[in-house]
């Protein structure tokens, strides 16, 4: 099973750059570039970070696929 996002698409959409969601949960830039490419699962804590900085919640983010 594997986490897919949609980050990147909120995070364009309220006009925001990657620096400035990372400082917003306190992490650095590179883990939301890792974040909105797949490279990287969040933990719970970060994803609802993530989430509500966006102003969302985390099911309109995240969501499991099967890699098959």
């Amino acid at each position: 099973m594997k986490i897919k996002n949609r980050i990147r698409e909120f995070r364009l959409k309220s006009g925001m750059t990657q620096e400035a969601l990372a400082d917003l949960v306190g992490v650095r830039r590179e883990t939301i570039l890792h974040l909105e490419n797949d490279r990287y699962n969040p933990s719970l804590k970060l994803a609802y970070a993530v989430a509500r900085a966006l102003g969302t919640g985390i099911e309109a983010l995240f969501e499991f696929v099967d890699d098959d």
